[in-house]
């Protein structure tokens, strides 16, 4: 009787640190959290940017290939749209 007590107050007494330590570190998280929801949308435009101009060289100049541009765009706004989704749904689940 005596050792099941001392288990149960060290239990409590554990839970109770565990609980501290989970609010700092939910704090951290939303601080990070925030700061990267306000950077990513530059990142992605930054992204687009890049990417578009990767590809512009099949749209332009002496051996332009419309169809290849076109497929490389599509296939660069799915991933880059992947990447969006994922990501708010990331941002959506509660921490």
């Amino acid at each position: 009787m005596k050792k099941s007590l001392y288990l149960t107050a060290l239990f409590v007494t554990l839970s109770n640190a565990l609980f501290a330590q989970i609010g700092g570190i939910e704090d951290s998280v939303n601080d990070v959290s925030d700061t990267i929801r306000t950077i990513f949308p530059i990142i992605l435009g930054v992204i687009f940017l890049i990417g578009f101009l990767f590809n512009a060289g099949h749209f332009f100049g002496e051996n332009a290939d419309l169809k290849k541009g076109i497929t490389r765009v599509l296939v660069f706004v799915l991933i880059a749209g992947a990447v969006v989704g994922i990501f708010t749904y990331l941002i959506t689940i509660v921490v």
